[in-house]
């Protein structure tokens, strides 16, 4: 298998099957896609890229006023090497901030669903809850094309997405000041979720796990996004659609003085969506790994326990 290059895939398709194809085959060779032409307006993330660089200038006194422990990192501020990955022995150089979904309160997840906390920055809400709904609408579209080069409806995943506990990230990597001592800006991991729309991606530092143990650099056109399968559509495609392995190494020389910032957005199933292996993906060849179902909201306690987020 050729994984040298990945392809740059343009959303911005006719053919709704073909790109369906080419996602497909991405996330099924890679575990990742890079794509272009999505559509959010460049003014919207050039605004909230300074509104990111303004919240983590802040003092840590004033940054702390948004941590809640209790919560598990699911909102507000998560301090400096708090997270550490799954079976990592160093936790991860990196701060960073939550946005949550806020639902209607007549949904029947809105008493399970937490509450945002917003930190005193100008702008802040009205900006990241816009690009909140711009990256869920990314990521619907995609999941369209993942359930096409499935042989699902083009619109199975949306009522699995409907009120959905997705996350937007807010990331910051601080300059590396002198000896590391083994730490990395992010530990080797897979995410939970169904997957994930990275924005900042073209600043080097995210890899790849190859099968055969190499890293591989991922770094798509500016403004693009970096998209990759979470271990919940894994778990739901029994591993035709891999939850790859990725980290984010530390710079060299004159970079590493200076910080890092990207913007993930962890697409969730609702919460009481059960994870069941899809019958199209089990085969004589690729058994079912999961015959149990899961409901979405376990599946992510459990994972946030395993990365130090949650308490057992």
């Amino acid at each position: 298998m050729d994984m040298s290059k990945m392809p740059v895939i343009s959303l911005r398709h006719d053919n709704a099957d073909a790109l369906g194809q080419q996602l497909g085959d991405s996330f099924k060779t890679y575990g990742f896609a890079t794509v272009v032409d999505h559509g959010m307006d460049p003014a919207l993330v050039s605004k909230a890229w300074a509104l990111t660089k303004e919240l983590f200038d802040r003092p840590e006194s004033e940054k702390m006023g948004g941590y809640d422990k209790a919560l598990a990192g699911q909102r507000g501020y998560t301090p400096f090497k708090t997270e550490i990955a799954k079976g990592a022995e160093f936790h991860d150089l990196k701060e960073f901030w939550h946005v949550g979904r806020t639902v209607d309160p007549s949904s029947p997840l809105a008493t399970s669903m937490l509450a945002n906390i917003w930190p005193p920055v100008p702008g802040f809400k009205e900006t990241f809850e816009t690009l909140y709904a711009e990256m869920d609408k990314v990521g619907a579209r995609i999941l369209s094309s993942i359930a096409r080069y499935l042989e699902l409806p083009a619109d199975w995943f949306d009522p699995v997405i409907a009120d959905g506990n997705s996350i937007l990230r807010l990331l910051h990597y601080p300059p590396i000041a002198g000896d590391a001592e083994g730490c990395i800006r992010a530990g080797a991991h897979e995410d939970i979720n169904l997957i994930t729309l990275l924005l900042g991606a073209e600043e080097a530092g995210l890899q790849i796990l190859r099968p055969d143990g190499s890293w591989m650099d991922v770094s798509p056109p500016e403004g693009g996004l970096a998209v990759n399968v979470g271990d919940m559509l894994q778990r739901l495609t029994n591993h035709v659609l891999p939850s790859t392995t990725h980290r984010v190494v530390n710079p060299s020389g004159e970079r590493s003085r200076f910080s890092r910032y990207s913007m993930p957005y962890f697409l969730h199933a609702r919460s009481d969506f059960p994870i069941a292996t899809l019958p199209q993906c089990i085969s004589a060849d690729n058994p079912n790994r999961y015959p149990d179902p899961i409901l979405a909201d376990d599946y992510l306690k459990e994972r946030l326990i395993e990365i130090g987020l949650l308490k057992a």
